[in-house]
């Protein structure tokens, strides 16, 4: 009987576990299916257009800006993710600087997996215009990666308003924090559409304006940006990853022209 018992006891844990399964929490582990590989392109990606700016192994799709080749330090691959290093009081032979894509795009989508370190600050940029005379951050918007949480404990009169990531820099800012915590992944995307632009983070859109509308001109007067008269006028543009001497490393870097 004890024997019988347990033998019921056995089947009927079987049973619970492959309704578990049926129940609709199938994973790539229990399917046979593998977990989508970072940097490539999926059949239907490749098909609506997407095309990869970073393949995991070179950064062919990238040159430093006002410059024809890369920065000779600061960014390299490593385990298949372009990394900013971190370059602390760098003396200017040390320093990598800023760099922008060979292609130009007008209308466009931008995707782009992004993981900070504590203090980061860096920032991916559009619209950029190259000048000799100017900073990249003086023509191109900027999308705003920040460790923000470190930043308001180290700097506490430090104004983070329009300043915390997918914030449009010193113009907009997102109405919530969508940041995940530092050593997480999170997930970028800009959109621009005749105009439109739109910052996303992790699923969640931070803000939205219309290049060259009253409201955006107003914000630009009102901004660091008022004395350069061709701010955010720039389609086509490069795309634009910044070096602000923190690390930062990116991934799954993909544009679609719309």
């Amino acid at each position: 009987m004890k024997a019988l018992t347990y033998l019921m006891v056995l089947l009927c844990l079987a049973a619970c576990g492959d309704n578990k399964h049926s129940a609709g929490s199938e994973t790539a582990e229990t399917t046979g299916e593998a977990p989508a590989a970072d940097n490539v392109l999926s059949p239907e990606e490749a098909e609506a257009g997407w095309t990869l700016l970073f393949d995991g192994k070179t950064l062919d799709s990238w040159r430093g800006y006002n410059r024809p080749d890369l920065p000779k330090n600061g960014w390299v691959v490593e385990n298949g993710e372009m990394v900013i290093l971190a370059t602390p009081d760098p003396k200017p032979e040390d320093f990598g600087g800023d760099i922008i894509t060979k292609a130009q795009f007008g209308n466009f989508e931008l995707v782009f997996d992004f993981k900070i370190t504590e203090m980061a600050n860096s920032g991916v940029f559009y619209f950029v215009k190259e000048d000799s005379n100017l900073p990249m951050w003086a023509n191109a918007p900027e999308y705003q990666i920040l460790d923000h949480e470190a930043y308001a404990k180290s700097h506490p009169d430090f104004d983070l308003k329009t300043h915390c990531t997918c914030d449009n820099y010193d113009l907009q800012a997102a109405p919530d924090n969508y940041m995940k915590p530092v050593g997480e992944w999170n997930h970028g995307r800009i959109i621009h559409k005749d105009g439109h632009v739109e910052h996303w983070l992790n699923g969640n859109k931070c803000i939205e304006y219309q290049v060259g509308s009253e409201e955006f001109t107003a914000l630009v007067k009102a901004s660091k940006f008022s004395e350069y008269p061709d701010f955010g006028l720039t389609s086509p543009g490069h795309i634009g990853l910044q070096d602000h001497q923190h690390e930062v490393r990116f991934k799954n870097i993909k544009i679609k022209s719309l």
